[in-house]
């Protein structure tokens, strides 16, 4: 089993940016790592993920605003957030253990989410 831990949600004016953490129980090597977000009666949306080599995949919803990252010393993955607009208020979650880097049916392991939150 894995845990997952959000934080850095919080509430921030249009324009702005914020800057999401998860941190692991442990590395799950040989798997993706990403996050998501789902807003109130929506969908959960897939964000941007970290494929196993270490290369980057994003939506083309937050491509050039939002930036993941991770420090592997740290079992850490981050989120960067910037520009945000209304639009972006959603809770966030993170999630370890997938096959696949936007799909998420492929994660094993998810986060209890954190809030975000955008005001005009």
């Amino acid at each position: 089993q894995v845990q997952l831990v959000e934080s850095g949600g919080g509430s921030v004016q249009a324009g702005g940016s914020l800057r999401l953490s998860c941190v692991a129980s442990r590395v799950t090597y040989g798997s993706y790592v990403a996050w998501f977000r789902q807003a109130p009666g929506k969908e959960r949306e897939p964000l941007a993920c970290i494929k196993p080599a270490g290369n980057t995949g994003y939506s083309d919803s937050v491509k050039g605003r939002f930036t993941i990252s991770q420090d592997k010393s740290k079992n850490t993955l981050y989120l960067q957030m910037n520009s945000l607009n209304v639009e972006d208020t959603a809770t966030y979650y993170c999630a370890a253990g997938g096959s696949a880097c936007l799909n998420d049916r492929t994660y094993m392991y998810w986060g209890q989410g954190t809030q975000v939150t955008v005001s005009s």
